[in-house]
This record gives C-alpha cells, sequence and structure tokens, in this order.
C-alpha cells in the first residue's frame, strides 16, 4: 500500500523532517518537472501526426482533430479523477495509474486500423497523461510556501517541455519508421523513464502524510465572490482563454504543411513555441509571487491576444517562426495562473478540487479550440476565420479577468492596505 504523499503536519503528530522551501522540496520539484516532461507527449504526439494520420485514413481535417479533442477531454476528466486519487492516495498511485495508461494507450494507437480506434486510442493517452499536470501542481503547492507561484508553473512547465523536445522527435520517428511504430516506442519511452522517476519521487517523499488545513492561513485575495461564482468565472475565462491558445498549438504543423513549407517546419514552430513557452510559465510564476495571480492573469490574456491578431496578416515562413516564439513568450504563464488564483482567493481545504475543475474547464477550451478551429478550416478552406474566431474568444477572457481584478481592487482599497493581495 502506497502512502499519501502530500506536505506534512498533523497536529498533535511528531513533526516530519520535511520543511516546505527546503533544498527537499526543491530535488521533488525537479522530480515532478522531469515526469511531466516524459508524460505529456500524449498532448503533443497528437499534432503532429494529424496530417499523416488524415491522410491515411482519408478523413477530413475535422474528423481527425477529434483524437486531439478527446485527448484533451480525457486529460481534463483524469485530471480531476487522478486529483481525488491524489487527495486520498498520494501522488505516487495517481502516477502509477498514469503510467500504465499511457503504455497500453500509446500501443493501441499505433495498432489501430481504422480512424475511431486511433481517436479512442487518443482518450486514453489523455486519461493517462492528466496525472502529470494539475495533480503535480496541486502537489508540488504543498511543497512551497514563499515560492509557491514559482512551483507550480515550474511544474506546469513540463507540459512545454514536452511540447519543445517531442514533436521534433517524433516527426523524425514518423519519416524513419511511420507513425505506428513510433507510437509503440513513445509507450516504451514512457514506461521506463517515469517508472525510474516515480520511484525516486517516492523515495524522496519518505513519509509525509496528508496535509491538515484547519490552521491553514485565509485567502489572500477577495474579488467580493462566492467560491462557487468565482470557480465559475475562473472557469469560464480559462474556456476562453484556451479556444483561443488551441488555434495555433494544435494546427501549427497542418497549416504550414497547406502553405507549402511542410510539416517539419510546422513540427519545429510548435517546439519553439513550447520552448518560449517554458520562458513565459516560469517568469509568470516569478511576477505571481511578486503582484499576484490575476494581474499576471491579465498580462498574459492580453499579450496573447496581441500574438493571435500578427497570425492574421503575416504567413511567410520567417514570420511565422518568429510570431509562434512571440505567441510563446506570451501566453506560456495564462493557464498555471489560473491554479495560482485559486490558492489565493479560495481556502486551502478547498484548493485542489478547485484546480482540477478550472482546470477540466481549461481542457474543454482546448479541446473545443482544437476541434473548431480544423471544423472553421474544412468550411472556409483556410485558417484565417480560425485565427480571427480565437481573438474573439481572447477578448471574452481579458473581460472577465479584467473584472476579477477591478473587484479585488476595490476591496482592498476598502479594506486598507493591511489586506494582502
Amino acid at each position: 500500500m502506497f502512502r499519501a504523499v502530500h506536505a506534512p503536519n498533523h497536529p498533535g503528530q511528531k513533526p516530519a523532517s520535511f520543511s516546505p522551501d527546503s533544498r527537499q522540496a526543491w530535488v521533488r520539484l525537479l522530480l515532478a518537472l522531469l515526469i511531466g516532461s516524459i508524460g505529456g507527449v500524449g498532448m503533443w504526439a497528437v499534432v503532429v501526426v494529424i496530417p499523416v494520420v488524415q491522410a491515411e485514413f482519408a478523413a477530413t481535417r475535422g474528423a481527425v482533430s477529434l483524437a486531439f479533442t478527446l485527448m484533451m477531454f480525457g486529460f481534463g476528466l483524469g485530471g480531476v479523477i487522478a486529483g481525488k486519487i491524489t487527495d486520498k492516495f498520494g501522488i505516487v498511485p495517481a502516477m502509477a495509474i498514469s503510467i500504465a495508461f499511457l503504455g497500453v494507450a500509446n500501443t493501441l494507437a499505433g495498432l489501430s486500423t481504422q480512424l475511431w480506434q486511433f481517436v479512442a486510442a487518443y482518450f486514453l493517452i489523455g486519461l493517462g497523461t492528466s496525472a502529470t499536470f494539475a495533480p503535480l501542481m496541486a502537489e508540488a503547492s504543498h511543497w512551497f510556501e514563499r515560492y509557491r507561484g514559482l512551483a507550480v508553473t515550474i511544474v506546469a512547465s513540463g507540459n512545454y517541455v514536452a511540447g519543445t523536445i517531442w514533436p521534433p522527435l517524433i516527426s523524425s520517428g514518423i519519416e524513419r519508421i511511420g507513425w505506428r511504430t513510433t507510437h509503440v516506442g513513445i509507450a516504451l519511452v514512457c514506461v521506463s523513464l517515469m517508472s525510474i522517476l516515480v520511484l525516486v519521487l517516492r523515495a524522496q517523499m519518505g513519509d509525509d502524510k496528508v496535509r491538515n488545513h484547519a490552521n491553514a492561513p485565509p485567502p489572500r485575495v477577495d474579488p467580493r465572490l462566492s467560491t462557487n461564482t468565482l470557480t465559475v468565472l475562473l472557469s469560464i475565462a480559462s474556456i476562453s482563454c484556451c479556444v483561443a491558445m488551441a488555434m495555433p498549438q494544435v494546427h501549427i504543423v497542418a497549416y504550414c504543411g497547406d502553405l507549402g513549407y511542410g510539416v517539419a517546419r510546422g513540427a519545429e514552430m510548435l517546439s519553439l513555441m513550447m520552448a518560449c513557452g517554458i520562458v513565459s510559465r516560469i517568469g509568470s510564476g516569478y511576477l505571481a509571487d511578486k503582484i499576484g495571480g490575476i494581474p499576471t492573469l491579465l498580462i498574459g490574456a492580453l499579450a496573447q491576444g496581441f500574438a493571435l491578431v500578427f497570425y492574421l496578416f503575416f504567413d511567410s515562413l520567417a514570420s511565422l517562426y518568429l510570431i509562434s516564439a512571440m505567441f510563446g513568450l506570451f501566453q506560456g504563464g495564462i493557464v498555471p495562473s489560473y491554479a495560482i488564483i485559486v490558492r489565493e482567493a479560495m481556502p486551502a481545504s478547498e484548493a485542489a478540487t478547485r484546480v482540477g475543475i478550472v482546470i477540466f474547464a481549461s481542457v474543454f477550451g482546448m479541446s473545443f479550440g482544437g476541434w473548431v478551429s480544423g471544423v472553421i478550416f474544412d468550411a472556409t478552406g483556410s485558417y484565417a476565420a480560425a485565427f480571427a474566431n480565437g481573438v474573439a474568444w481572447n477578448a471574452l477572457n481579458v473581460g472577465i479577468v479584467l473584472m476579477l481584478l477591478i473587484r479585488s481592487r476595490m476591496n482592498v482599497a476598502r479594506r486598507g492596505p493591511g489586506f494582502a493581495t
């Protein structure tokens, strides 16, 4: 039986040796980052294989994009399930289940003979990938106090490290051994490397017990909304931002193929986008520790909309490389900011559940955005309308976040400078 592995300290019990923000906390954080970097492959493999799978099954772009949609749905649903498993049994059992799903599902994807089988396999891949994101972010937030925002975004950066290293490898694998064998290879890599890392993480966890939130400090930010109302608003905002975010991330490879630059160039742009996103994601965590989650989210949302507009007017090879890098720099810190806001504005005892709900909403936005962009392409024959659709959804996100910022600032002014932000 695995032991629960959240940060320690039940009243009346012998204190554990672990201390937040300690050297051991940073070692755990590094292991979590590596696990996320490997396990996040499922989110990016499907983006690279869309063109070749579409050709093999003689399907429409929208039909093949359903693989991404269901993968993201599995990712979101799995995040809630894995979060509950983590709360009850610890992160290690949740990761063990994730590894099993990734191994089996990637193998099934490689063996699929019909499009529906491929799509179903990616739903299972999404379930497997899920434990490497929201549950790991929630877990890492218990390891830190002073650098909590930075820690959460570093863990979340595993997703973008995966987006940096995996697309070129998968593209090369498709050219050399085919997309089917490549999926089987992904299964082997995930099972072997992730198993080793999770065992090391388990050893680092030792005897840590589930955190007792009875004496946790109250929320530091008060937007004068009930917890449920704030959760709904954050969920709508996260859906909106991720519909916009999905257009370049899901379709940049196919877009470059349509423009005649080749899918390999698109994979390079996706990798560049994710590499720049790592910088943005970590930087946003540092910024959030200084100015708070809501202002950090607003900055990221405005910048993402700015970058999306450039895709509407420029499509040369050099400009697409530049815009993709800019897009990565601007949007990388958006999704982790929602988790930071939850920790700032909601009771600690509800944080894991609320983070799971909001991240699930963001995943729905990504899956819907990836699918609807493919449908818009099929209807119009180009991606111009799909980019414009992304800009409109991003504007809705900006409006909601701006409202939350105004409400929280007004409440600070009413309470006085003693109320922490």
